[in-house]
């Protein structure tokens, strides 16, 4: 897995594009999108590392983040056309906008910007929004960890949030401006975390494509740090690399976790009755 930086404009379809020609292989693939305007952290699977993408592409994910108070967009970010405006952050506190940001916070129902990935009735929102169709996507179930205000310069809030895979930044960027009775968007984000990973140990696009990438490269067990790990002897290994059942020790249950032999990711399978069941076998 290589971990990399993208800057503010290229897509996230540009970056897995560069890697391509930089790492000689097709087999290129990232496990979760940013908008072109933000910036910050792709994990790039790589070569083999593509067959591990669903266990890490589900990890939490944490963004710095900047909203305008103000304004509306179509597209809830910088990007779209203002659509509505508002002087009421004239009148707001340092600690109606921190609470606003707060009461974001936990599991909720979050309509997806109608400029976004989500499919209606078969076809990406986004595809139907530059039709000039009138569409609102369905909610989505999302979780947002944590939420945290940590600049105010009106009308911009700068804020940090942790929050589950298929959230929004840009609708919460939103929602906040609709519950302070005022309008809002987006207009910085940058992914600093995916998981256990920090865009601090990741290697900028700009190098990438200067093919310095030397070292870089995360094996699978670095990648997947974030499962439980069963180390196993020869004789499990060897059923394990027959798709057999092994057992594991009392009370080690897990959806996902590694199978380690000799250093080496064999396996990853689902433990649970004191039995693992492979899902997916490496070559060791």
């Amino acid at each position: 897995m290589l971990p990399v930086d993208k800057p503010a404009g290229p897509t996230s379809h540009d970056a897995v594009a560069i890697a391509r020609r930089a790492l000689g292989t097709r087999r290129v693939g990232h496990t979760g999108t940013l908008d072109p305007f933000a910036s910050g952290l792709l994990l790039l699977c790589v070569g083999p590392a593509t067959r591990v993408a669903e266990y890490l592409s589900g990890l939490p994910k944490t963004y710095q983040a900047v909203l305008r108070l103000g304004e509306q967009t179509d597209t809830d970010d910088r990007t779209g056309t203002v659509i509505a405006a508002s002087d009421v952050w004239r009148t707001l506190s340092r600690q109606q906008v921190a609470e606003a940001l707060e009461r974001r916070g936990g599991r909720q129902w979050q309509v997806p910007p109608g400029y976004s990935a989500k499919k209606v009735a078969g076809e990406r929102s986004y595809q139907r929004a530059r039709r000039g169709e009138s569409l609102t996507p369905g909610p989505v179930q999302v979780t947002v960890e944590s939420i945290r205000l940590t600049s105010w310069d009106p009308p911009f809030a700068g804020f940090e949030t942790t929050c589950s895979t298929g959230t929004y930044v840009r609708a919460i960027a939103r929602d906040v401006g609709i519950d302070l009775g005022a309008c809002a968007h987006l207009v910085e984000l940058r992914r600093s975390a995916i998981g256990p990973h920090s865009v601090s140990t990741a290697i900028p696009l700009q190098v990438l494509q200067e093919s310095a990438f030397q070292g870089r490269l995360l094996s699978a067990l670095e990648a997947l740090s974030h499962l439980p790990r069963l180390d196993v002897d020869d004789v499990s290994a060897t059923a394990i690399g027959h798709g057999r059942a092994i057992p594991v020790p009392a009370g080690f249950n897990a959806a996902a976790a590694m199978v380690v032999w000799q250093g080496t990711l064999l396996a990853i399978g689902a433990a649970r009755d004191g039995r693992l069941q492979p899902a997916k076998v490496f070559d060791a």
